[in-house]
């Protein structure tokens, strides 16, 4: 397998004025110019048809582009589409593996339509089935894993040519928190090693935990970007339930700079300036008879990021 040295500074991933038309005259790419620093985490985030699938499958050589160019670590994907596709390791939505071979059948055959030798593939299987958690099922067949158990091969699949951009479109997909948690752990682990990951994600709250910066596309165009850390800084409303002894009264009490509604007879929606005293929220409810019993935060603050950019609060798929 080829390795490739970039030059100091050059972007793991570069995407400029980069354009997608299909043969329906939709434009799903109005002119995306991105970068993606090498080592990075990052976060790829975007409603339904927002151009982020279509994104991702240029940069995977799966969508041809209409305009524009992708760099891989400074190297050309129109140009040197082989030499491109060697630096990156997709893990794509579906299971897309032979559901009758064997996990580690499945990870030796791939590694050999890379070129890679067999006694190296099978020292690497074993490295990425133990990584995965899946070292007891390498000889079972792949249709009895478990959805979670099929999701990590996917990755571990992925690994088998030493990456260095790591793709993974929803990989945590459908399974349960215990099992997502667990690979959120696993995916640490390997940015840590100096893969650079691209994620997307319907789960805000693991875009948060997970990745240092992001970009929102949204009818085709990047209308956010930046590090996660600056874009939260600049909400300034916060959002809680909070659920109350009793029955709320027909008529709420109205406080300045703050947002209250009944969500129904025993729960508020309380939207309050980030810089207010939650104190002087409970008095004025207490002055008002309601006691408040709890409280939680009303969504994810990547979630409130993400509505208010794009006025969807549904999936971002």
């Amino acid at each position: 397998m080829i390795h490739f040295t970039s030059e100091p500074g050059t972007p793991a991933l570069s995407v400029r004025d980069l354009y997608k038309t299909y043969d329906n005259d939709v434009q799903a790419l109005k002119g995306i110019s991105l970068d993606v620093v090498p080592g990075d985490f990052f976060a790829l985030l975007g409603p339904n048809g927002a151009g982020k699938s279509t994104l991702i499958g240029i940069v995977s050589s799966l969508v041809n582009l209409s305009a524009g160019t992708v760099r891989i670590f400074g190297v050309d994907l129109q140009r040197n589409r082989s030499d491109a596709m060697r630096l990156i390791g997709l893990v794509p939505q579906e299971i897309n593996f032979n559901l009758f071979e064997k996990p580690f059948d499945i990870l030796v055959n791939y590694a050999g339509f890379y070129g890679i030798p067999r006694r190296e593939a099978i020292i690497r299987a074993e490295q990425e089935l133990r990584r995965a958690h899946l070292s007891d099922k390498a000889q079972v067949m792949g249709r009895t894993l478990s959805g979670g158990m099929k999701r990590r091969l996917m990755i571990a699949r992925a690994m088998m040519t030493r990456p260095q951009l790591l793709i993974l479109d929803e990989p945590t997909a459908g399974v349960d928190i215990e099992i997502r948690r667990g690979m959120w752990r696993d995916l640490r682990e390997i940015n840590a090693a100096g893969t650079t990951i691209i994620l997307t994600t319907h789960y805000l709250e693991e875009a948060e935990s997970l990745c240092r910066n992001l970009a929102i596309i949204d009818h085709g165009t990047i209308i956010e970007r930046g590090p996660m850390r600056t874009l939260l800084a600049k909400l300034d409303i916060e959002g809680f339930l909070l659920d109350v002894d009793g029955a709320l009264p027909g008529q709420l009490p109205r406080i300045d700079g703050v947002t209250l509604t009944a969500v129904d007879s025993g729960t508020l929606d309380l939207d309050i300036p980030r810089s207010m005293d939650l104190n002087h929220i409970f008095s004025a409810l207490d002055q008002a008879g309601i006691r408040v019993r709890s409280m939680r935060t009303k969504s994810n603050r990547l979630e409130e990021l993400f509505v208010r950019l794009t006025g969807d609060a549904g999936s971002t798929i």
